[in-house]
């Protein structure tokens, strides 16, 4: 198992890269959807209608999101993957860090690049341009 670490710094508000994390509305319109989401602890989630899904399993507002996450692709995975989400306010925006633990080793490369082309480079490319 493998850990995937990525930061990205975003040109927007805290609340804004929160929203576009929790909120379907947002998630939706950045690409990830159809999507069911909601900022609660236990809420069981739902990314590209059904193609990614997990639940929320520690949320502290506006500075982490921890969830455990499965796929399509990982169906055969013995226990789900951790996807951690932490923020951080900065002067010309947010930085956000993603950890995501225990990747089996055979699908790092892909979900590495996936994050990066499909999930928070869309998201900060949509609140960048909001």
């Amino acid at each position: 198992m493998k850990t995937i670490k990525q930061a990205y710094n975003i040109n927007s508000s805290i609340d804004n890269v929160w929203k576009a994390l929790t909120d379907s509305k947002y998630i939706d319109d950045w690409g990830g959807g159809p999507s069911k989401m909601q900022d609660k602890e236990g809420f069981e989630f739902s990314l590209w209608g059904g193609s990614i899904w997990g639940k929320n399993i520690k949320i502290i507002p506006n500075k982490k999101l921890v969830q455990e996450w499965f796929s399509d692709e990982d169906k055969k995975w013995k226990k789900p993957s951790i996807a951690t989400f932490n923020l951080l306010e900065e002067k010309n925006g947010v930085k956000l860090e993603l950890i995501h633990k225990d990747v089996p080793n055979e699908n790092v490369k892909d979900i590495d690049q996936g994050w990066k082309d499909y999930y928070l480079g869309s998201l900060k490319d949509y609140l960048e341009q909001k």
